[in-house]
């Protein structure tokens, strides 16, 4: 600190005139504070916005659990479920938790039924579990704009969205189109 500037913070002490003084580093601290809960909000908020959204809902979602997968019989499948709770989301295609070849092609296969309820705000945790040929998947319905990266061996994402429409709807992997299942709206 130079010495004029020394004089002159002792000259407003001994007044009794109370200025507080920014120093260079005090300015540069409050500068990245400022920064950084700047930042933290706009991300903390931008994650809360559905993919099918404009603004953020401020609300849990409901839990759905889906992994990518890979049977030496059935081929690649996905296989979900649903987070505890009362109503179970998924529903297998058949029997058991693994899926049945039925659909089109050798190694086709049909995932579980996802159940949904309109005006729901919903989460697809999806992960790919594909330890047999360690391929990418990916997870999509269009019709919600749901739409996930192409995942490499255990990576997962998880997409947020707004059931906003009535129907019958198809979820599919786009790099194995066998892998499919139907997403039923009420």
């Amino acid at each position: 600190m130079t010495k004029k500037r020394h004089q002159h913070r002792q000259h407003a002490k001994n007044n009794g005139e109370d200025k507080f003084f920014f120093t260079k580093n005090t300015i540069i601290v409050i500068g990245i504070i400022v920064t950084l809960v700047s930042a933290i909000t706009y991300f903390g908020i931008k994650s809360m916005i559905p993919v099918n959204g404009n603004s953020p809902v401020f609300g849990a979602p409901k839990n759905n659990f889906v992994k990518a997968s890979h049977h030496p019989q059935s081929g690649y499948l996905f296989v979900g479920q649903s987070a505890g709770g009362a109503r179970k989301s998924f529903v297998p295609s058949t029997g058991g938790v693994t899926n049945s070849n039925s659909g089109t092609g050798t190694n086709a296969s049909t995932g579980p039924t996802l159940y949904l309820s309109k005006g729901g705000l919903e989460s697809i945790h999806f992960i790919n579990e594909d330890y047999d040929t360690h391929s990418k998947h990916n997870f999509n319905i269009d019709e919600f704009k749901v739409h996930s990266k192409d995942l490499g061996y255990f990576q997962s994402q998880i997409i947020t969205f707004i059931v906003d429409k009535n129907g019958m709807f198809e979820y599919y992997c786009s790099i194995h189109p066998e892998m499919r299942g139907k997403v039923v709206v009420t």
